[in-house]
C-alpha cells in the first residue's frame, strides 16, 4: 500500500516556524495526550503546577489542560520561570543532543566493530549499565530488535567481511566473530543471507547465485508484491521470472529472480547492449559528471545484487516471531494462512524516498502512473525495453515546470527535486541511513522537506528494513484494523498508534498483514 487517501494531520516537516505557532492550543494539547514524537521540538509543553516543561512525547503523567501553557522554544519556557523535565530532557532534544540515545548508539557501534568482545546478550546489558528491562526497552525503541538478535546480526556482518577478505577457514571466522559452535554460525548465516558461508565467499566472482528460502515461504504473496504495477517500465513478472532494472554502483543492471519454491535463482548482468541514449526529456550531463555506460558490459557488483535480492525476498524478517505474537494476542486471524508473510523491500533507499513522495495523498494506481512518467522522463533506457529508475543526479537536474505537465503537483515536484539535490550536495547520505539507529534515521527523514509520519515510516519499513514501523494515516492499515477488531469506524491516527502498540517490536510485519487481510489469497 503506497498511497494514503486518509485525512492526516499537518506534517511538522512541512510546517514553517510561524505556522507552528498558529496551531491552536487544543491541537497542541491533543498531540501531548497522544504522546506524539513527530512534534518534538515544534513546541514545548509547560506544566504550571509542577513548574517544568516537556516534549510533547514525554512519558510522564499527562497534565490537565487548565495547567498547561505552550511555548515555541525552551528559552521561552525558561523565561516563564519553568525548568526542564528530567524524564524527557527537552533542552537536549532542542540542541540536537540525546545522551541516552547516544549511549546506545555508541554501544552498538562498539559491538559491530568487535562482536567477539560481547560473549552473550547480557554483555550488552552490563556494558550499557541500564539494567536488563531498560536495555531491552532501549534497543527495541532505537533499533527495533532484541539484544540477542542485534548481536547475532553484528556477528554475521563481521563474518561477511572476513569471508570476502581472504581464505581464512570458515571455523576460524565463526569463532573469531563470537560464535561458539560452527553449526549455529551456519544456521544463522543461511537464515539472514540465504547462502552458506562458502557460497557467499564466491559472490564477487559470480553473476548468478541461488538463495535458500525458509520453510513455508509464501511465493504467491511475493508474486503479488512484485507485480502490483502491471504497466511498470522498470520491472516485470512473467510467469515465475521477475526482472528488474536496477542502479548499482557500476551503473544500470538487470536483476532476474526465478521464483522456484527453493532455491530462488538470481542472475545479475550489466546492462550491456543498452541503447546508451539518454531518456526523452533528460538534459546533457554537466562537465565532469559520470554517466552510466549501459553498453560497455562492465562487470557489475554481485554483492549489491545479493543485498537487493535479500530485501526483495524479505529474508531478514522475523515472520515466525510475529506470528507467535499475533496468536498470543488472540489475533490468529491476522496471520491465518500466511504466517510466513514477509515484506518485499524496495530495491534502493532513493527509490523508497521517491515512492513515498509520489504516494502522498493519492491512490496507488495514480501513484504508479506518476512513477512511470518520472522514469520515462529521467530514467535510463535499456535494450530489453525496461528502464532503470532515475538517479538522484537525474532528478536533481530537473525543474518543477518539467514535472507539472506530467500531472505532478508543483508541491510534489518540489519535494522530489529538493530531496534529490540534498543527496547530490552531500547533505543527505543515503548509504548511512540503513546502519543508523531507527530513532536517528527517523529524525533525519523527518527533517526533509515534505516528509511527515506516513512518508517516514513508509521509507523506514519498505526501503530501510526497520521492523517496528507504522505508516500512520495509511488507509490499508486503518481498514485492516477496522476489520480485524470489528470497529464501527476506521481508527484515526491516534487510535491507530494505540491499537498498533501491542504488536511492537513487529509493527512493520503487522502493517504488511493488515494490508493483506481483506484481499483474496494469491494462488
Amino acid at each position: 500500500m503506497v498511497a494514503s487517501r486518509a485525512t492526516t494531520p499537518i506534517s511538522p516537516a512541512v510546517v514553517s516556524p510561524t505556522h507552528r505557532l498558529r496551531l491552536s492550543p487544543a491541537q497542541m494539547y491533543a498531540r501531548v495526550l497522544a504522546g506524539d514524537p513527530a512534534w518534538n521540538g515544534h513546541f514545548f509543553t509547560g506544566v504550571l503546577t509542577t513548574g517544568i516543561y516537556c516534549l510533547p512525547s514525554c512519558k510522564a503523567r499527562k497534565p490537565k489542560r487548565e495547567n498547561v501553557r505552550f511555548f515555541p522554544t525552551c528559552e521561552a519556557a525558561r523565561a516563564a520561570g519553568l525548568r526542564p523535565c528530567k524524564k524527557c530532557h527537552p533542552d537536549d532534544f532542542a540542541r540536537g543532543a540525546d545522551p541516552v540515545l547516544e549511549s546506545v548508539e555508541q554501544l552498538v557501534a562498539e559491538m559491530r566493530a568487535n562482536p567477539a568482545a560481547f560473549s552473550e546478550a547480557r554483555a550488552l546489558v552490563r556494558r550499557l549499565g541500564f539494567g536488563v528491562t531498560r536495555t531491552f526497552e532501549l534497543l527495541r525503541l532505537h533499533y527495533h530488535t532484541t539484544p540477542a538478535e542485534l548481536l547475532t546480526r553484528a556477528r554475521i556482518a563481521a563474518a561477511q567481511q572476513q569471508l570476502l577478505a581472504g581464505a581464512t577457514p570458515l571455523a576460524d571466522i565463526a569463532y573469531s566473530v563470537g560464535f561458539d559452535a560452527l553449526s549455529v554460525f551456519h544456521e544463522n548465516f543461511r537464515r539472514l543471507t540465504g547462502l552458506t558461508p562458502a557460497r557467499y565467499r564466491e559472490l564477487p566472482h559470480a553473476r548468478s547465485f541461488e538463495l535458500t528460502l525458509p520453510d513455508g515461504y509464501l511465493l504467491g504473496y511475493l508474486r503479488r508484491a512484485l507485480s502490483r504495477d502491471a504497466q511498470s517500465v522498470s520491472e516485470r513478472l512473467e510467469g515465475d521470472v521477475y526482472t528488474a532494472a536496477v542502479n548499482l554502483s557500476g551503473g544500470p543492471a538487470l536483476l532476474t529472480l526465478r521464483l522456484n519454491p527453493s532455491p530462488v535463482r538470481v542472475e545479475v548482468i550489466p546492462a550491456a547492449g543498452g541503447t546508451g541514449v539518454p531518456p526523452v526529456g533528460s538534459r546533457p550531463p554537466t562537465k565532469g559528471e559520470r554517466v552510466p555506460d549501459v553498453a560497455s558490459g562492465v562487470p557489475t557488483n554481485t554483492l549489491e545484487a545479493h543485498a537487493i535480492a535479500i530485501g526483495l525476498l524479505g529474508l531478514e524478517d522475523d515472520a515466525s516471531s510475529f506470528a507467535r505474537l499475533a496468536r498470543k494476542l488472540g489475533l490468529a486471524r491476522l496471520v491465518a494462512g500466511r504466517s510466513e508473510l514477509r515484506i518485499s523491500r524496495i530495491p534502493s533507499v532513493f527509490d523508497g524516498l521517491v515512492w513515498a513522495i509520489i504516494g502522498q495523498q493519492i491512490n496507488f494506481s495514480f501513484a504508479c502512473v506518476l512513477k512511470r512518467r518520472l522514469t520515462e522522463l529521467a530514467g535510463t533506457r535499456l535494450s530489453n525495453g525496461l528502464m532503470a529508475p532515475p538517479t538522484p543526479t537525474a532528478i536533481a537536474r530537473l525543474e518543477p515546470d518539467e514535472l507539472v505537465p506530467l500531472q505532478f503537483s508543483r508541491q510534489k515536484a518540489g519535494y522530489l527535486i529538493t530531496t534529490a539535490r540534498a543527496i547530490t550536495a552531500g547533505e543527505l547520505d543515503l548509504a548511512q541511513l540503513p546502519s543508523m539507529s531507527a530513532s536517528r534515521a527517523e529524525r533525519t527523514l523527518l527533517a526533509l522537506h515534505g516528509f511527515g509520519p506516513w512518508s517516514v515510516n513508509y521509507v523506514m519499513m519498505r526501503a530501510l528494513g526497520f521492523a517496528d514501523c507504522v505508516p500512520l494515516g495509511d488507509t490499508g492499515v486503518t481498514s485492516g484494523l477496522q476489520s480485524l477488531l470489528h470497529l464501527e469506524q476506521r481508527p484515526d491516527v491516534d487510535a491507530t498508534r494505540r491499537l498498533m502498540a501491542v504488536f511492537s517490536p513487529h509493527r512493520s510485519l503487522a502493517t504488511a498483514h493488515l494490508w493483506q487481510l481483506n484481499l483474496p489469497r494469491p494462488t
